[in-house]
C-alpha cells in the first residue's frame, strides 16, 4: 500500500483496527487467553467525560466464547493504550517504510500535526518493530568493512572518544548488516563477522587494515582478499569492498540530509532502520509487513527509552 491507499482506505479508526485486526490473525483471530477460534464481535458505546460532557468514541471488542475473555486488536501490542489514532500511526509507518533516506521526528511532527516529543518517540517504537531477532548468517561473497559514527574530533588517536564504530556487513546480491561496536579492535570484529557470517561463505573481501585476519579462526580456509584503498586502488578483478560502502552511503546522507544529529544510545535503531528497508526493499507490501511485526513486538516504555539523558546527548554531524 502506498501513502494514497492508505489514506483512502485506513482513514477511520474502524477500518484501522479491521486492518490490524487482519495483519496479527490472517488465518483468523485468536483467543489471546486460550487461543481459541470462537471469536465474537462486541461493540462498547463510549463514556460521557463528566467534565466537557463529550461522549467518547465506541470500543469495538473481541470475546472468546470458551473463556470469555475481552480483548482488542491492539491488545499486547506497542499500539496497545495509545493516545494517538490508528490513522497516524499507519501514516508514520508508511512515511517511515517509504523515506529511503530516513525522515526526522521534526517532518514527522510536521506532517502528522503532534508534538516533536510524540513523533520522536513514536518513530522509535517503529524501529523497535525493524529489529531481527535472528538472521541467517551471510554464505556467498561478502564484503566487511568499518566506519565510524560520531562528533567531529582533531587528530586520530582519540577519535573513538566520541564515536562508534559500525561494522558493515553485506552479502554481494543478498543481505546487508549494520551492527555498532564500542571499539574496532580485531576481536570485537571478529565476534560481529563470527555473528553474521557462516563459515563455509565463497569468499570475503575487505581492506587491508590488520583487524582483518582470519588465519586462526573459523574462517581460515575461506578464501579472504584485500584491497589496498591506501594505495588508491579501489577495484582489482572481483575484489572490492565497493557494495558494503555504498550502503555506508546511503546511511550517512540520511544522517546529514534528514537526521542531521542522533545519539549514540539510539544508534543501532537507525541501523536497524536502514537495514530492514534496505534488505526488504523489492518486498511487495514493506507496510503491512512492518504493521505485522508492530503488533508482534513488546512495548517501549517512554522512561526506558530516554534513560541515562539520552534525549539530549546528540551526534553532531
Amino acid at each position: 500500500m502506498n501513502l494514497l491507499d492508505i489514506y483512502k482506505e485506513l482513514n477511520t479508526e474502524e477500518k484501522c483496527l479491521s486492518f490490524l485486526e487482519h495483519m496479527r490473525w490472517p488465518e483468523g483471530v485468536k483467543c489471546l487467553s486460550c487461543n481459541s477460534g470462537r471469536i465474537s464481535h462486541l461493540t462498547s458505546t463510549g463514556r460521557r467525560n463528566r467534565k466537557t460532557g463529550k461522549v467518547g468514541p465506541d470500543r469495538h471488542l473481541l470475546q472468546c466464547n470458551e473463556c470469555r475473555f475481552q480483548f482488542t486488536a491492539t491488545t499486547g501490542t506497542v499500539y496497545h493504550d495509545t493516545h494517538l489514532p490508528l490513522s497516524k500511526w499507519f501514516l508514520a509507518i508508511a512515511l517511515i517504510t517509504e523515506s529511503k533516506k530516513g525522515i526526522s521526528a521534526n517532518q514527522l511532527s510536521r506532517a502528522l500535526g503532534v508534538q516533536y516529543r510524540t513523533a520522536w518517540y513514536l518513530a522509535h517504537r517503529i524501529r523497535k518493530a525493524m529489529t531481527d531477532a535472528s538472521t541467517p548468517k551471510l554464505r556467498g561473497i561478502v564484503e566487511i568493512d568499518e566506519t565510524y559514527i560520531g562528533g567531529k574530533q582533531r587528530g586520530h588517536r582519540s577519535k573513538l572518544k566520541s564515536k562508534d564504530v559500525v561494522i558493515g556487513v553485506r552479502e554481494r546480491g543478498g543481505d546487508l548488516r549494520l551492527v555498532q561496536t564500542p571499539d574496532n579492535k580485531a576481536d570485537t570484529v571478529y565476534q560481529v563477522i563470527a555473528d553474521n557470517v557462516a563459515k563455509d561463505a565463497k569468499g570475503i573481501m575487505t581492506d587491508e587494515s590488520p583487524i582483518y585476519n582470519f588465519k586462526l579462526t573459523q574462517f581460515k580456509d575461506v578464501r579472504h582478499d584485500r584491497i589496498r584503498h591506501k594505495e588508491k586502488i579501489y577495484v582489482r578483478g572481483d575484489v572490492h569492498t565497493n557494495t558494503v560502502e555504498s550502503a555506508f552511503s546511503l546511511f550517512k546522507r540520511g544522517l546529514n540530509g534528514a537526521f542531521h544529529k542522533v545519539s549514540l544510545k539510539h544508534l543501532q535503531r537507525y541501523l536497524n532502520e536502514f537495514q530492514f528497508r534496505f534488505n526488504n526493499r523489492k518486498a511487495a507490501d514493506l507496510f503491512g509487513m512492518t504493521v505485522r511485526r508492530m503488533a508482534m513486538a513488546g512495548a517501549m516504555p517512554y522512561a526506558q527509552l530516554i534513560e541515562d539523558n539520552a534525549f539530549t546527548e546528540f551526534v553532531r554531524r
